[in-house]
């Protein structure tokens, strides 16, 4: 009999799946399912997680560390020793500190490990320690978590068990199927009982086609759509008056703007009929208990934080916080409280030769940060946990500032990606299942740790490893760059944040997975049933602007004269075959990210036919796909699935040449969802 061993997934996904892995006599994985005793994963996994064993065991893994040999962007390399690699990045980065300044380097880094060890601690460390530029992590949830901060002072939301309570169900942006899997028996069981299911996106994709109604609502309009329905539920007096009265501010100026948009109005901005507005309002407002999920693809847009507060408005005006069933989720991570300062150490910029907090710079504009004059400049990146020659917007910026000769850069990758292309040395890494971490979750409340399932293959290491390694190479003697990843976790788990009380590091090895602290065990967790919001007045703030709406400059109804040149409009969404790029190396992903779907009127107006090679473009680039004509997208929408690698491309550029790295209305976060382009036919195959 194989022996059965525990793990976590670490992927970027809201559901943080408890893993079970069978393991041979010769410490080989032979299969991956989900706990079935966890309440969330339930014994399943999604189709990305199922075939994980293939990444771990891919002829194509990288197994030792590499130096560069060929021209940047090759991908020309040979194997060389841990040791030799160690050591040129210390001299290098003891080159560029000595004559340019530690802010001279750049870490570059976000989600390929959800968890807490090797995505934010000892790497912090060293970065502090050495005093190199700090990078703000804003290319996913910043603009959505910056919405919440201001509006609830803290990123809570209804639990996805209570779904199965709701009456109605509404997904905002939000590709279950695809993206929150985990959440889906929630909504079927609440569905059996009655409840009825709505969605709204511009794509109908899996979780729209499975839905009772599908609102395919124009790219970037769902303000207009929130503020419509607000108009609505204020107008008939569906609003919970004792609710807005205690534990909001800012409701009058909320009724007040919301005068200015009727559904005849908001039926133009957003593409959805007046009717099917006043019926979604009605609905939202008396079917009780109402919930909404939404997910952070309407906050990738120009005016993205106004949006998230504007639907987080929602169970306020009604008062669905009070149900269980009821609420809003967006993101559950801010109940976690794990202790972060204790895993990075921020402090330790003040033991840098900076004696200071050293800047900061967004991770949207690396394209910028790389090819743009500065003091001083940019002379050494280091990157891990991301793609960013795949996945960050500006691609040709992006692109050309990975191919400087001058920029000394490493990565920690399993694959040869893009960026590790450009790369001067090239580090292996392990995968989640050959290390210890410790994982929150954004789509549930259940704390999980690993350890090791699987041997590491060859030489790799993990992320944690590596920068302790790299720490000494350079010098760095404090103690805390001798903790132990058990010592880490221990740190993590602050007992003095009552969520955690309790919960320790011989726990978590001994049950897998562990409740907050949030409610008394059996009974569902009300964060606002009774207000608590964590602003500084303790209300719900609606916020001065929440009525002040405008179209995305690249959008139908933004600058006429660049809508006129690139009438349609981009949505770049998550395939739910891949996570972002970490799958771009499988043939069955890269085929379905090789598509463009559009609308059969927008192909026939082109000569589009299905299947053929088309060129996307704007002013800022352009890309090759294969049309997909259907009825997925409406007129004047087109999706490209993301992200396909671009050395698979035929152009050897993807979609993110297309995409800017202008910044959203809140925390700085990315707008690849206000992106204007145009299609047209190829004469032949490139």
């Amino acid at each position: 009999m194989p022996e059965v061993r525990h793990s976590v997934c670490a992927l970027d996904c809201p559901d943080c799946c408890s893993l079970l892995i069978n393991v041979d006599e010769n410490g080989r994985g032979s299969r991956l399912r989900g706990d079935p005793s966890h309440p969330i994963t339930r014994g399943f996994l999604c189709g990305k997680v199922a075939q994980y064993l293939e990444r771990v065991y891919h002829p194509e893994r990288l197994l030792y560390p590499q130096r560069r040999v060929g021209k940047k962007g090759e991908g020309q390399f040979e194997r060389i020793s841990w040791e030799q690699a160690l050591d040129q990045i210390a001299s290098r980065l003891q080159q560029i500190c000595h004559q340019h300044g530690p802010e001279a380097v750049l870490p570059y880094s976000y989600a390929g490990t959800m968890g807490m060890l090797n995505g934010s601690s000892m790497d912090r460390r060293f970065f502090h320690r050495l005093g190199a530029s700090r990078l703000d992590r804003t290319i996913c949830s910043a603009t959505g978590s910056a919405a919440m901060f201001a509006s609830q002072g803290i990123s809570l939301g209804t639990e996805p068990e209570q779904f199965a309570k709701s009456k109605l169900i509404i997904a905002w942006g939000a590709n279950v199927l695809g993206t929150n899997v985990h959440l889906w028996p929630f909504i079927v069981e609440a569905r059996r009982q009655g409840a009825k299911f709505y969605v709204i996106d511009p794509v109908r994709n899996r979780t729209g086609s499975a839905a009772d109604r599908h609102f395919a609502i124009f790219p970037g309009s769902d303000h207009a759509l929130a503020l419509g329905m607000l108009h609505v539920i204020v107008r008939d007096r569906l609003h919970d008056e004792d609710y807005v009265r205690l534990y909001s501010n800012g409701f009058e100026a909320v009724c007040e703007g919301v005068e200015d948009f009727p559904p005849d109005r908001v039926a133009q901005l957003t593409g959805i009929a007046a009717d099917d507005i006043e019926l979604l309002a009605r609905e939202y407002a008396t079917v009780r208990p109402a919930s909404i999920r939404l997910n952070y693809g309407l906050q990738r847009s120009e005016f993205g934080g106004a949006t998230v507060r504007a639907i987080a408005a929602l169970p306020v005006v009604t008062g669905s916080w009070r149900q269980a069933g009821g609420g809003l989720q967006l993101s559950t991570s801010g109940a976690f409280g794990f202790d972060r300062r204790a895993l990075e150490r921020p402090e330790l910029q003040f033991e840098s030769p900076l004696r200071r907090e050293s800047r900061r710079i967004n991770m949207i504009r690396l394209g910028e940060a790389l090819t743009e004059p500065a003091e001083p400049p940019i002379q050494a990146l280091i990157v891990y946990n991301s793609n960013p020659a795949a996945v960050a917007p500006n691609q040709n910026r992006v692109v050309a500032g990975l191919g400087r000769e001058d920029l000394f850069t490493v990565v920690l990758e399993q694959f040869q990606t893009d960026t590790a292309d450009f790369a001067d040395i090239v580090l292996p890494v392990t995968t989640f299942l050959e290390h210890s971490d410790l994982y929150f979750a954004y789509g549930h409340y259940y704390v999980q740790a690993a350890s090791p399932a699987l041997p590491r293959p060859g030489e790799t290491k993990s992320n944690v490893e590596i920068f302790r390694l790299l720490a000494k190479r350079m010098g760095f003697t404090d103690e805390c760059f001798d903790e132990s990843e058990d010592d880490m976790i221990r740190s993590a788990l602050s007992p003095t944040h009552v969520p955690l009380a309790g919960i320790t590091l011989e726990r978590l090895q001994s049950e897998r997975f562990i409740r907050l602290n949030v409610s008394r065990p059996g009974e569902p967790y009300l964060p606002f049933a009774e207000g608590g919001f964590k602003t500084a007045s303790g209300k719900f703030e609606f916020g001065s602007d929440l009525s002040r709406y405008q179209p995305p400059k690249e959008s139908r109804f933004g600058d006429a004269q660049l809508t006129a040149r690139f009438p349609l409009e981009l949505i770049s969404a998550k395939n739910d075959d891949s996570m972002n790029s970490t799958f771009g190396h499988r043939d069955p992903v890269d085929r379905q990210t090789e598509v463009c779907e559009i609308s059969q009127e927008d192909a026939k107006e082109r000569g589009i036919e299905p299947g053929d090679l088309v060129r996307i473009f704007n002013d800022r680039g352009e890309c090759y796909l294969r049309a997909c004509v259907g009825d997925s997208v409406r007129r004047g929408v087109v999706r490209a699935r993301s992200t396909r690698w671009n050395k698979r491309s035929l152009s050897r550029f993807g979609v993110n040449r297309l995409t800017s790295d202008r910044v959203a209305d809140m925390g700085g976060g990315p707008v690849f969802y206000s992106c204007l382009v145009q299609v047209e036919a190829c004469a032949a195959d490139r």
